[in-house]
């Protein structure tokens, strides 16, 4: 296996409702992210592939991501590719490419326009389309329904509820890229009315539009460009089945099982940044990956009830990780990255300084 690096990053602030479209979101993070490597002499022309990530259900128009392609400029001739999903898989995608040997780095970026449609509804289209997706069930339905199950099992309570909002508003409160942010308290929060029984406001991630983007980078190449590089030393992804009813909704099968194939209970963690868009979903997390909270700092960006922009949400906890290495503010770090409805598809990814 080649080793592998995250060397350069960048993220948009997360926004509401913008008038941007998909090439003006991303113009200034794929600018961004090369002219971090410009002190390395690093051209577009050294970039060996691109892969993007993104959804054109949520940005309303078939084929979108051509038009994020017109991004990377019509000169030099490129090798690049599309998931239909987070940036976190593309990254996958990128890492396997790079593992072949075929190219040496990569440009992985993703974007998330989920104000352009009613997202909420859009994502009943990852059901089942037999037996579930003619129902429309809506994905905070789908979430409640899991609160409601981990809450009837023991499995989370109310309060932890509440203290995972209270703690990565907190949170938020130094990240300017957060959407959300403040200090509050679980009395404050457990006091607001629910919008879908048992969840809150604090309870669900807001809707928001974004763009991200990092460059991947083997061995002695990622050491040249990059003076800390972040090191993939694990990386996996897993799938619990598209069918609701024939899964477990209070426990992360398939994130115990990425955690373990990318070597999370080799040691001890100094940040973890959780993709959960709901807080008991968290707290679900926590207990698949074997985090204790006085132990690993989880969230210190807020994480994605401060800022989901669908479809980059994934691929920002891997940024905001890799970030705190590249600065020396950690030395090991876990990043989640979740799709499909209550957990179904789980992406884990250990990174280290050195």
């Amino acid at each position: 296996m080649r080793d592998i690096a995250i060397v350069a990053t960048a993220q948009a602030p997360s926004r509401t409702a913008t008038t941007l479209t998909t090439p003006e979101l991303l113009v200034p993070v794929i600018t961004d992210v090369m002219a971090r490597l410009a002190p390395a002499g690093v051209e577009r022309s050294d970039i060996g592939f691109w892969c993007h990530g993104s959804c054109d259900y949520l940005t309303g128009q078939p084929f979108s991501f051509v038009a994020a392609v017109d991004v990377l400029g019509a000169w030099p001739p490129i090798i690049e590719s599309h998931v239909e999903a987070d940036g976190a898989f593309a990254l996958y995608e990128a890492w396997v490419k790079i593992q072949t040997g075929e190219v040496d780095s990569a440009v992985v970026f993703s974007n998330g326009k989920s104000t352009s449609a009613p997202a909420d509804l859009v994502m009943a289209l990852q059901h089942d389309p037999y037996v579930e997706a003619p129902l429309w069930p809506t994905m905070t339905a789908t979430a409640a329904m899991q609160a409601r199950a981990c809450l009837d099992a023991g499995v989370v309570t109310g309060a932890a509820m509440a203290d995972v909002a209270v703690r990565n508003r907190r949170n938020a409160m130094n990240n300017p890229l957060a959407l959300l942010r403040g200090d509050h308290t679980r009395d404050e929060l457990l006091s607001s009315p629910m919008i879908h029984d048992p969840l809150r406001s604090h309870d669900c991630a807001p809707i928001t539009d974004g763009a991200n983007a990092v460059v991947l980078a083997a061995g002695d190449l990622a050491a040249s460009w990059c003076e800390r590089p972040a090191w993939i030393r694990g990386i996996d992804h897993r799938i619990d089945t598209q069918r609701m009813g024939a899964r477990d909704l209070t426990v992360s099968s398939s994130t115990m099982i990425a955690a373990e194939r990318a070597g999370v209970g080799h040691g001890r963690f100094d940040i973890a940044e959780l993709h959960a868009p709901f807080t008991h979903q968290e707290l679900l997390l926590e207990t698949a990956l074997g985090l204790d909270p006085e132990v690993t700092s989880i969230n210190p960006s807020g994480g994605a009830l401060c800022a989901n922009p669908q479809m980059a949400a994934g691929l920002a906890r891997i940024i905001e990780v890799a970030d705190r290495i590249h600065d020396a503010r950690s030395d090991r770090g876990l990043a989640h990255a979740t799709s499909g409805p209550c957990l179904q598809q789980n992406l884990v990814a250990v990174l280290e300084g050195a």
